[in-house]
């Protein structure tokens, strides 16, 4: 009893790592929620004019694209992080650049793949004739909001980095603002501007991205925050330092690729089922990323914290510090599912669907991301302790691997052998995937590979 008690204690921080931790995951998650919350109002507004299958089908290469170029910037956080520990204003600099060069490459190449094969991408998804035209109407607007997209993501991991989350909060919630307002007013033609129905939903996409990213470079530069400087300071990296940083960054952004596109084959595995299964999982998805805020803000604080501390070389601190997130990622998990599971009607009538098997389908799969977003908050303190310290080989073995090897069969199996119909109980059986997941995954973090200073690699 004595020694499970010990257990039990080692997994609960004193109060100054729990008021440290909330400092930075807080605005993190406010930011998460107005972007979720935002979401929603802009689905709703889509919704009127019956293009939400059109513009959800659109966005996911701009979904696969970010989460490439999600990749890129945490392999360039990881040195952030660390370096910022380390007290290295000079390398954070440098590992400031070396982000900013990867996430460019990643957005042009996307930009370029959406522009010349935009129809051939929306096929790949859908067969609706009609859905595919209303897509790619989206897609080649906006395209070109995909290049100041990565980069603002880019300015928002430096900062998480350097533990100064507050800055990409304001800045992402002008942003946010921003689109609303051009939305409603694009869309339908408030505030005397043109009706331009779903191109004016890509537009205000555009406006709000691009008004963002001009906000960041401004401020950092006016601030002289420690992770810009001139064109040499950022860009001029030494051919070792950025093989070094390359190599670890590689199975990151190879990772994200592969997840990403698996991920969209689960679009293609739930699209076998309707447009009115899909409807379902578009709606349930937007209001599932409402409570993403509360993962996002523990697990960015969970990589900013541990990879302060194995930049300065303290290694049992980093572990002990993962012990606790871990302990909190239990307490918080079970809230957030009570949550949504007594909120899923409300939040479903938000979107006044007019099809009843649409409403009803949604409201089932609202409940069944309560089961997903449980485990992903285990597995995201996981990944993000393995990320603080390089592990980024086996980080990809259980992100994207797992999906390939479990997930992804599991779904084309329960769909196309055995015939399975509803799109909540395809999607509860695919949880088993966060199960693998969180199991192989604890093993790593207990086992201590991934406790690494990085900064000696490079300094």
């Amino acid at each position: 009893m004595n020694t499970y008690a010990l257990k039990l204690k080692s997994y609960i921080g004193p109060k100054d790592f729990y008021k440290k931790a909330t400092f930075i995951a807080v605005p993190l998650a406010i930011q998460q929620l107005l972007n979720s919350a935002m979401g929603i109002v802009d689905s709703m507004m889509v919704a009127r004019i019956n293009q939400v299958t059109a513009v959800g089908t659109a966005a996911q290469i701009e979904i696969l694209m970010m989460t490439i170029g999600y990749g890129a910037a945490t392999g360039a956080a990881i040195y952030l992080a660390q370096f910022f520990g380390s007290g290295d204003k000079v390398n954070q600099r440098k590992s400031f650049g070396f982000g900013i060069m990867l996430v460019s490459i990643v957005a042009v190449l996307w930009m370029g793949l959406a522009f010349f094969f935009g129809p051939q991408l929306m096929g790949f998804y859908i067969k609706d004739s009609v859905v595919i035209s209303s897509s790619v109407t989206y897609l080649s607007i906006a395209l070109f909001s995909y290049l100041p997209g990565v980069l603002t993501m880019m300015f928002s991991f430096a900062y998480r980095s350097i533990q100064r989350t507050v800055v990409p909060m304001i800045i992402g919630t002008i942003a946010m603002m921003l689109n609303v307002f051009f939305n409603y007013g694009l869309i339908f033609g408030n505030f005397g501007l043109p009706q331009l129905g779903i191109r004016g939903a890509a537009f205000a996409t555009l406006i709000a991205t691009t008004s963002g990213l001009t906000m960041h470079i401004i401020y950092a530069y006016a601030s002289k925050q420690p992770f810009v400087g001139n064109v040499a300071e950022m860009f001029s990296l030494k051919r070792q330092m950025a093989d070094k940083m390359f190599r670890r960054t590689l199975p990151l952004i190879l990772n994200e690729l592969f997840f990403g596109f698996g991920s969209t084959l689960y679009i293609r595995a739930f699209g076998r089922l309707g447009t009115q299964a899909m409807d379902s999982y578009y709606v349930g998805t937007q209001i599932a990323n409402i409570f993403m805020f509360v993962i996002m803000g523990i697990n960015n604080a969970n990589s900013s914290m541990l990879g302060a501390e194995l930049g300065k070389g303290d290694l049992e601190s980093a572990r002990e510090k993962s012990r606790f997130f871990v302990g909190m990622a239990l307490v918080v998990s079970l809230i957030t599912s009570v949550v949504i599971l007594t909120s899923a009607e409300f939040l479903v009538s938000l979107f006044a669907l007019s099809d009843e098997m649409v409403v009803a389908q949604s409201v089932l799969v609202v409940k069944v991301f309560s089961v997903r977003l449980s485990l992903r908050m285990f597995n995201v303190i996981i990944f993000s302790s393995l990320r603080a310290g390089g592990d980024s080989k086996y980080l990809a073995f259980l992100d994207a691997g797992i999906l390939w090897l479990v997930g992804l069969p599991l779904a084309f199996i329960l769909v196309n052998v055995f015939g399975m119909t509803s799109i909540a109980w395809v999607f509860l059986l695919v949880q088993i995937e966060q199960v693998v997941r969180v199991l192989v995954g604890m093993r790593r973090i207990a086992g201590g590979a991934w406790l690494k200073n990085l900064t000696q690699e490079i300094a």
